[in-house]
């Protein structure tokens, strides 16, 4: 929200009062408070009638630093996100007459009392990472006819349109020569924010717009911090768009609070930011395998279902989930959670047979919505399980399902109510939920807990996407749970998995899917799915065969569409040999790709990263968002084009192809030519991959028919571990000479034997130490 006219003026109706000291600072306990007034103190009547900011300083965590601002404190304590890694007792405060500074790790927050307002945040080496200076911590105060725009003033459709409100508090933080910004949730646009508004509030926008269903007021910068917005509901963004040498971020209302994190490094920094809001769980080894769907509004029924089971087994293409999208249950009775009788007449028995004939798991949609037809409508509302309007009415309207009401979460007992429903569907056999939905959260309502409908907007979606995860892991247990939602916020990486939303069937929409997972990556989410094939209208064969190549090297990977079918045999015969290829492809590297899975669950890494988190000191890696990182040590550049063409950049070293071998010099560009079964895919120079004994199932023993795939690289030791879904560890020391031999070392528990390879030479061994040719 942009508040000024250029550089010197405001906005028509628009005040501003900015912290223009700090006139005094006191430690209270282990933080600092700062009296700022909005003008500077030279005389004692300059006390009288002036309007002063609070400022608290505090540590939650080593390397986090938290900054609290308050207008006036008499309101109350607003809704913000719960930090489940927050603690007490971190930081050491200094104060003298020159400067209060509370240090945390390796940052610290200093505080000038010898001048104009100054919040510096410094490094370990005394570097100023980035800071608070002067007119940056503002108090607007707006009059009715002020000429300034929420960004949200057109979403009236769903009814979440927001009013400006009386008044604001801003923050604006330094932004670099040449610092860039990441993050901000699930963006469609350009990875790097900078020039940008960006506008903190869920919507059902689709994939081709400014509107995203995962907004994360945290973003992270190429100078080794990131800044972490602790408000629920709207944050507005002007990333260099207001003042071109600030970050700014403001909320309407009194308060506002937020966290410099520290670290060093993109890795660093999201370790420390998932510890603080919640780190990823690790999911099902099963979840990484190829999920198939009924697709959107077309009609099937278990014959149909049978149909595409069989044929993918036919065509050799391995499956590991099917998916029931929105008409497993009766049009216009959305949701009631009973399987359609008229087109599933035995769900029990429909469920027994496809886990036990056909090896599969099995995933139903869901939304919390209850359609005005629906048994449970009348059920709900007259339990006041349903959110209502001021004057007392259940909240309705007829977007999306007639009539239909919207589950307060808000309510234990209406959460309770919900997760009774989902259980008897895990009873029956469902493995996994379809969390669709959760965006669409109206405004003019009153919530059971008296949660403000503006924080509750985006604040709705952990609530919604909490009470169905904790049913799957109250049933599957630790490790087995796995949704796979839509909308998110703030702590939704604790509850994954989450696909990329509704986009289209073109490659420009393939692109702008892959831009919003780099940007959900970079904002501490660390497992991504979208669409393969695109959501809106059929994609033609080129489209849909470029996609699936890039679907299956994504964490987890679907087929789902919405007017149409996506079995692939149903564009060409290449299509079903592409996905033939590609899935066995990705099943090979379960070994890689589940402890990948593990490593997030303890560090928060994402396993689809941007370039620049891995080669941050290669300033030709910042602005890259049409290539990805699988992990550290894989890097994958789809293809975007009809005719097969894509450009790419290799980092410095020697850089293997994975599917030919080829070996090529990096630090350069690379334009390449490929047809539909191939891609590049290049391993980092000096990598030591774990490539499966099966290539049919993600779920397996990964240890039985193991390979270690040694590439060129530097003379030196790479130490892995690889993970198998029950839970054992073996430990690889991988040496390379510098003569080009290469040697292994592993540590295996009792009675494991395992098969050690290097550049397709294959040693048994059961532990101590293997030779390997070069």
């Amino acid at each position: 929200m942009k508040f000024t006219d250029g550089f010197w003026m405001l906005r028509p109706g628009v005040t501003a009062l900015s912290a223009q000291q700090a006139y005094d600072v006191e430690a209270d306990g282990d933080a600092l408070v700062v009296t700022a007034p909005t003008k500077r103190i030279e005389r004692r009547g300059d006390t009288l009638n002036r309007a002063a900011l609070t400022v608290r300083v505090f540590s939650p965590l080593p390397d986090v630093i938290g900054v609290r601002i308050e207008h006036h404190s008499g309101g109350g304590d607003a809704l913000r996100f719960p930090l489940p890694g927050a603690e007490a007792g971190h930081g050491e405060l200094a104060l003298d007459e020159a400067a209060a500074t509370l240090t945390s790790g390796g940052l610290t927050a200093r505080i000038g009392r010898d001048g104009g307002w100054d919040l510096a945040f410094l490094d370990a080496d005394g570097r100023r990472l980035t800071g608070s200076g002067a007119k940056s911590i503002t108090y607007f105060e707006l009059e009715p006819d002020a000429q300034v725009d929420t960004g949200l003033a057109g979403r009236a459709r769903t009814q979440s349109a927001i009013e400006l409100a009386d008044a604001y508090l801003a923050q604006q933080l330094d932004l670099g020569v040449g610092e860039l910004v990441y993050g901000l949730g699930e963006r469609f646009g350009p990875l790097v924010k900078n020039g940008q508004t960006v506008e903190i509030w869920n919507a059902d926008g689709g994939t081709s717009s400014e509107q995203a269903y995962k907004n994360v007021p945290f973003h992270l910068t190429n100078r080794g911090y990131g800044v972490f917005v602790n408000e629920p509901g709207h944050v507005s963004y002007e990333v260099g768009s207001e003042s071109v040498e600030r970050v700014q971020f403001s909320v309407p209302g009194e308060s506002l609070e937020y966290y410099v994190i520290g670290g060093g490094s993109p890795a660093a920094v999201l370790e420390r930011y998932t510890a603080l809001t919640g780190r990823p769980p690790v999911v099902p080894a099963w979840s990484y395998g190829l999920w198939l769907t009924t697709s959107f509004t077309t009609s099937y029924d278990e014959a149909t279902v049978n149909s595409f089971i069989d044929g993918m087994a036919e065509r050799d293409l391995p499956l590991s989930v099917f998916h029931f999208d929105c008409f497993w249950m009766r049009e216009f009775n959305w949701c009631d959670f009973e399987w359609d009788p008229r087109v599933f007449p035995d769900p029990e028995g429909m469920l027994a047979r496809l886990h036990d004939e056909q090896d599969l798991r099995v995933c139903v949609w869901i939304n919390p919505y209850i359609a005005q037809r629906s048994p449970l409508f009348a059920e709900a509302a007259e339990q006041g399980f349903l959110v209502r309007r001021p004057d007392g009415d259940v909240w309705q309207w007829d977007l999306w399902q007639a009539g239909m009401g919207l589950v307060d979460f808000t309510n234990p007992d209406a959460t309770a109510w919900y997760q009774g429903k989902l259980r008897a569907l895990v009873d029956q056999g469902v493995d996994c939920f379809k969390t669709d939905f959760g965006e669409r959260i109206p405004l003019q309502v009153d919530y059971f807990d008296g949660s403000s409908p503006e924080r509750m907007h985006n604040a709705y979606t952990a609530l919604y996407n909490r009470a169905v995860f904790d049913v799957l892991e109250e049933a599957r247990g630790a490790g087995e749970a796995v949704l796979f939602a839509r909308s998110a916020t703030v702590g939704g990486q604790t509850m994954p998995v989450h696909w990329g939303g509704d986009s289209t069937s073109t490659y420009e929409s393939m692109a702008e899917t892959l831009r919003g997972g780099l940007s959900l990556a970079a904002s501490g989410f660390a497992y991504w799915s979208h669409d393969i094939g695109g959501f809106e209208g059929t994609p033609d064969a080129g489209v849909f065969k470029r996609w699936t190549a890039f679907g299956l090297l994504s964490s987890h990977s679907r087929f789902h569409g919405s007017e149409s079918y996506r079995v692939p045999w149903i564009f060409d015969d290449e299509a079903v040999d592409v996905t033939r290829k590609f899935t066995k492809l990705k099943l090979s590297l379960m070994p890689y790709l589940y402890r990948l899975g593990i490593e997030a669950s303890q560090t928060g890494a994402p396993v689809l990263r941007p370039m620049q988190f891995e080669f941050g000191d290669d300033r030709a890696a910042d602005y890259l968002d049409r290539q990805y990182l699988l992990g550290p040590d894989v890097l994958v550049a789809p293809v975007f084009s009809a005719e097969g063409e894509v450009d790419f950049y290799l980092p410095a070293g020697e850089w293997t192809s994975l599917l030919t071998g080829e070996v090529v010099a990096g630090g350069r560009w690379v334009r390449e030519t490929h047809g539909f079964l191939s891609l590049p895919i290049y391993v980092r120079p000096g990598a030591v991959l774990p490539v499966g004994g099966r290539d049919d199932r993600p779920d397996h023993d990964y240890l039985d028919g193991l390979t270690l795939r040694v590439f060129p690289g530097e003379p030196g030791t790479r130490v892995l571990t690889v993970t198998t879904p029950d839970g054992r560890d073996a430990v690889f020391e991988v040496t390379r000479d510098a003569d080009g031999s290469t040697s292994v070392r592993s540590e295996l528990a009792d009675g494991w034997g395992v098969a050690l390879g290097a550049l397709g030479d294959r040693v048994a061994a059961t532990g101590g130490s293997a030779t390997l040719p070069a």
